[in-house]
Parts: structure tokens; C-alpha cells; sequence
């Protein structure tokens, strides 16, 4: 019972290449670089900005923040004191990207502007999204894979055929359709 990670890297990026038009100029933000997670979010980042559509994307810099909020701020300021200059920001969970955030916002840069995404619509996320500042993150449906888990156990328990694996698939979440999740988390 889980998320096919697939999807959640490839979502995020799919509408980070559509807010910048396909071209740009991008940060990726790594969760821990052992993590399973971590390291299929970043490989669908690199195999959306390789098709067509979004074959103008350049990725400048990415390095690990180690899904932490502090070590996601330090490494921006680190990006920003550097005088990258991007486009966007893509980070695999929200809570690199908000401190990413921070420090954009402490360095004076317009974040109501730029194009920032995370994964897992936190609290802090969508609170993030509502003040304009995190144009995308995306959703993985918690509740959804425990009741999933409950119904396949029952299953089995009655001797019925499962799936190895039960996907809940994750879902984008953006300014257009954050109130149907800020009722979820």
C-alpha cells in the first residue's frame, strides 16, 4: 500500500515546466540522497525537463538539503550569495522548499513571483500557497493507503485475490484547487 513515486516528482515538474512556458533556468532541492524517495522525485524532474515540451529547462544547481527546513534555507542563501540567478525552484518535499523560501524572502526576492515547488502538501505548504509564495506542491493521500491497507487486509482475510502492490495516487495541488485539500491535511 503506497504512492507510486512516479508520479509525484513527475507532476510537480510537469507544471513547473508549464508555468515557465517550457524554458528556464531551475534549482533542484534533494531530499536525502539514500532516500528512495529522493532519488525517484529527482530522476522525474530530469525526465520531464528532457521531453519536448520542456526542453528549454536547465537545472543550474542540485544538491541534498536532507528533507530539512533549516538545511533548505542554509542552501539557498548559499545559491543566492552565489548570484544564481533562476527561474525556479524544485524541491522534493515542502519542507526544504519553505526554507528555501525563507531565505528568499530574507534576501528580498519577490517570491509572490517566482515559480516554487515542493511535495507533500504540508499545513505549512498550503499556508505557504495561500500567501502566494509556493505555486505547487502535491498531495499523497495518507488517509487513502490507511483505508486502502484496511480494505486489503479484509480481503485477504477472506481469502479474496489482491494486488502485490495498491497504488493511491498522489494529486497536484495548486492556488486554482487548494481548498479542496486544505480540508484533507
Amino acid at each position: 500500500m503506497g504512492s507510486n513515486e512516479v508520479e509525484s516528482g513527475t507532476l510537480e515538474a510537469k507544471e513547473i515546466c508549464k508555468l515557465l512556458g517550457g524554458k528556464g533556468n531551475i534549482l533542484v532541492i534533494e531530499g536525502q540522497l539514500s532516500n528512495q524517495a529522493a532519488v525517484q522525485r529527482t530522476k522525474d524532474i530530469h525526465e520531464v525537463i528532457a521531453t519536448p515540451d520542456c526542453s528549454g529547462i536547465k537545472i543550474i544547481a542540485e544538491q541534498t538539503a536532507e528533507w530539512d527546513r533549516t538545511k533548505g534555507q542554509n542552501l539557498m542563501t548559499n545559491w543566492l550569495s552565489k548570484g544564481m540567478q533562476f527561474d525556479a525552484v524544485v524541491s522534493n518535499n515542502d519542507e526544504m522548499v519553505i526554507g528555501a523560501i525563507q531565505a528568499m524572502k530574507s534576501a528580498g526576492v519577490d517570491t509572490k513571483k517566482a515559480v516554487v515547488g515542493g511535495v507533500d502538501a504540508t499545513q505549512d505548504a498550503l499556508a505557504s500557497m495561500k500567501a502566494g509564495d509556493l505555486k505547487v506542491t502535491v498531495f499523497q493521500d495518507a488517509a487513502a493507503q490507511g483505508k486502502g491497507a484496511v480494505d486489503t487486509a479484509l480481503k485477504l482475510a477472506k481469502g479474496e485475490k489482491v494486488d502485490k502492490k495498491v497504488y493511491i495516487p498522489f494529486q497536484l495541488v495548486i492556488p486554482a484547487n487548494i481548498d479542496q485539500f486544505s480540508k484533507k491535511n
